[in-house]
């Protein structure tokens, strides 16, 4: 991918919905849509990007520094397999090595529409601290924030947000930073095409890359490790 033109693409097309449906990159942000669709807040996203600095993009971990065994999920809030995994696999995964100290997780976005990234916006508001409550939330809930006209997904985040402890000013200016959200897109292409993602969710442990798996697989292979 070419980070500018996709960008250009992203920003230009208002964060449109894409062709999304099978789990891969194919098709994705083809619809462009009016602002006016998503309210004011969300206007300073669309804007057009150059080269981007991604290097204030905080990479979001659980579990400890030291431990023998990475593993990175690149995942979508609206995909409805990463949705599965955080409701079952991920959780023993938490339990069993996490916070037994034998492997640190990272969760890195992937956007494959514009409420993936609203979502990913709403996560990353604040200091940071709520990350993980809310990516709980996101996941559980996701057939409910999903459905609805664009307005409608806003302000379903928007519940989200403040359910976890945001404010509304914080909320608003997390929502009106249109640096912010050009920043994590060209991250997310950044990592993606750094590690090769196509589809979600996928998995990187110490640094090989796999594909979903069921939670009997991720022990074999974290265990072999």
């Amino acid at each position: 991918m070419n980070n500018k033109l996709f960008l250009g693409v992203v920003f230009a097309a208002a964060l449109g919905v894409g062709g999304f449906v099978t789990g891969t990159f194919d098709g994705m942000f083809g619809t462009s849509v009016e602002q006016g669709d998503v309210g004011p807040t969300f206007g300073a996203a669309n804007a057009q990007s150059a080269d981007v600095d991604t290097s204030t993009i905080k990479e979001m971990s659980l579990g400890n520094d030291d431990a023998p065994i990475t593993v990175v999920e690149y995942a979508s809030y609206t995909c409805p397999h990463c949705r599965s995994f955080h409701e079952g696999a991920y959780k023993n995964l938490i339990k069993d090595y996490v916070d037994t100290g034998k492997v640190k997780f990272i969760y890195r976005e992937v956007y494959f529409d514009r409420y993936g990234l609203w979502a990913s916006i709403i996560a990353r508001c604040g200091d940071g601290s709520k990350f993980f409550g809310i990516n709980d939330m996101l996941y559980s809930g996701q057939s409910e924030w999903t459905d609805g006209s664009p307005a409608e997904i806003a302000n379903n985040l928007r519940r989200i947000g403040l359910t976890a402890g945001l404010s509304q000013e914080e909320l608003d200016g997390c929502f009106s930073d249109g640096q912010k959200a050009q920043t994590l897109v060209a991250w997310f292409e950044e990592n993606a095409e750094k590690d090769g993602i196509r589809s979600t969710p996928s998995f990187l442990i110490n640094g090989k890359l796999h594909s979903n798996m069921s939670y009997e697989d991720f022990q074999t292979i974290l265990d072999a490790q």
